[in-house]
């Protein structure tokens, strides 16, 4: 993967993203069917979890993390770091197309909102006053993610 900077990040915003490696669609009521009322509100309607309330929050150990909605693998904990704003926050993406970019002018802000590329599932905002060495800090909502488990290699 290329190295993702804010320069990068906007141009996708701008001009368009990267293509996803695959496409899930489905209807309101099937994802409503599938999702916690939390998970839908903030995945499907563009909602905001408390800060601080997110079971993601705190949890530092190592993993991966995927979209709620399609289990598009999104973001490894190793990028993981405490950035004290309430949501889990990661320096870059799995792959540079896990993530699709949307200006978001909301709330009287100008903001760089962060969509499942699969799924177009809202994850939260990307923000350029991340650390080094991508400089990018991915605040993301809890709910929206999964933490996968880990399968160990069997011995034999």
């Amino acid at each position: 993967m290329s190295e993702l900077n804010w320069k990068t990040i906007l141009s996708y915003a701008d001009k368009g993203n990267p293509e996803p490696e695959r496409r899930v669609e489905k209807t309101e009521a099937e994802w409503k069917a599938l999702l916690s009322d939390e998970a839908f509100h903030v995945t499907r309607k563009h909602g905001t979890e408390r800060p601080f309330s997110g079971e993601h929050c705190h949890s530092f150990g190592p993993g991966r993390y995927a979209c709620v909605c399609c289990d598009t693998l999104l973001f490894d904990a190793a990028e993981k770091f405490e950035s004290g704003t309430g949501w889990p926050s990661f320096t870059r993406p799995a792959t540079e197309n896990a993530i699709r970019y949307k200006v978001d002018r909301s709330f009287g802000m100008v903001r760089v909102e962060t969509l499942c590329n699969t799924c177009d599932a809202h994850l939260g905002h990307v923000f350029p006053d991340g650390p080094k060495p991508t400089g990018l800090r991915y605040c993301m909502n809890s709910v929206a993610l999964k933490k996968l488990k880990e399968t160990t290699p069997s011995a034999e």
